[in-house]
Order: C-alpha cells, then sequence, then structure tokens
C-alpha cells in the first residue's frame, strides 16, 4: 500500500509576501458632520493608539473634506472614481469613527460607504460609535451595513458613553482607563484580522 503525502496549504506563517514587509495602511474615517462635533478629537485618539502600536500607516479621512459626485450618478459597482477611492483600495483596514444619531448611524457615513464597494470587500473594520447612551445601537446597524459589503467587524467594537465629558482643556479625548484598555483590544483584534486578511488577499484570493 502506496501512503501518498498530502502537501499542506500555505499559511501566513510559512509564506511571505510583499504584504508581510510593508506597514499597514488604516484609514480612520470620522463621519460626522456637524459644527463642534466629537468625530475629531476620538478620531485623534484612535490615530494616537493606532501609531502607538507601530507597523500602521494611518490615514484619515474627514468626511466634512470629501466631495462625493451627485447621487442621481450613483450605480452599484459601476459609480464613478471618488476623491477617496484609491485611498480605500489602499488600505487594509478600517476604523469607523461615528456618532449615534436617531440609534443608527449618520446619513453622511452611509452615503460615503454606499459611494465604494470593492474598496470595502474581505477587509477587517472596527467601529468606535459614540452618544449619551454609548452608540451601541449604532454599532449593531453599521455591522450590518459592513458585513453586506463583504467586510469583517471586529468583535470588540467600542462604545463610548457621553465622550464630550472627558475633554481636557486643550479639547483632547482623554478617556479613563477603562475605554483605554477596551480601544487597545479593539485595536489588537483588528491589527489579527489585517495580517490574516491580507494574506488572504494576497495568496488566497475569493472567487465566486
Amino acid at each position: 500500500m502506496t501512503t501518498q503525502t498530502r502537501t499542506p496549504s500555505p499559511s501566513p506563517q510559512s509564506t511571505r509576501t510583499q504584504v508581510d514587509s510593508a506597514a499597514r495602511r488604516i484609514a480612520v474615517i470620522s463621519s460626522s458632520l456637524r459644527d463642534d462635533r466629537m468625530s475629531p478629537p476620538v478620531a485623534d485618539w484612535a490615530l494616537a493608539a493606532l501609531e502607538a502600536r507601530g507597523g500602521v500607516e494611518p490615514d484619515l479621512i474627514d468626511l466634512t473634506s470629501i466631495t462625493l459626485p451627485d447621487d442621481r450618478l450613483l450605480y452599484p459597482g459601476g459609480s464613478p472614481r471618488t476623491d477617496t477611492t484609491d485611498r480605500l483600495a489602499d488600505a487594509e483596514a478600517f476604523v469607523f469613527v461615528t456618532p449615534e444619531y436617531n440609534h443608527s448611524f449618520p446619513a453622511s457615513l452611509k452615503r460615503f460607504i454606499d459611494w465604494h464597494l470593492s474598496e470595502w470587500s474581505f477587509k477587517p473594520a472596527a467601529i468606535i460609535a459614540y452618544g449619551a447612551r454609548g452608540g451601541y445601537a449604532c454599532v449593531e446597524h453599521l455591522k450590518g451595513v459592513l458585513n453586506e459589503l463583504d467586510m469583517v467587524t471586529v468583535a470588540r467594537s467600542i462604545g463610548l458613553q457621553a465622550p464630550w465629558e472627558h475633554l481636557n482643556a486643550q479639547g483632547v479625548y482623554s478617556p479613563g482607563e477603562g475605554a483605554r484598555g477596551a480601544l487597545e483590544n479593539c485595536l489588537a483584534e483588528l491589527h489579527w484580522w489585517t495580517e490574516l486578511l491580507s494574506w488572504a488577499r494576497a495568496n488566497r484570493p475569493f472567487r465566486t
């Protein structure tokens, strides 16, 4: 009887590609458009934590500075390119910073998401939501949308209750130890998914 030796499939640990050595580009999306919004200080908090981890190239995308085409031109899979198409395509992971409005996330973020398609696919996302009651309803609504776009949302997404109460004299968001620990856990899981999915897109791309 002849015993056949099965060659195992390559894995992230056994196969090295270009994506292994480069800094990971992570887009942080600040989604609120309101005056006196909390998105910038919370996004800056996330950016500082990403930079402290090292091996990351953060890219802040503030929706107040983004101009999208007219919605009459919006067709799934066939829409015109936007100012951020290339930036989203280059990102290997995303952090969405969003307020909770009326039990969900703002229309500005939904419109921005809808204007892109393949740029999101098979990439991980963390959600940092905030509101008077913590923003958890917003997290659940946004997860459903991102999952529909073939994204992986981390389980350790964050809800911040009344973050405006934790601004210092310079307007910097400075929360307590609990929020800092939650962010560290969230980014650790995001990093894990980023490594895994970056390797998979390069070596085992999904095909229908």
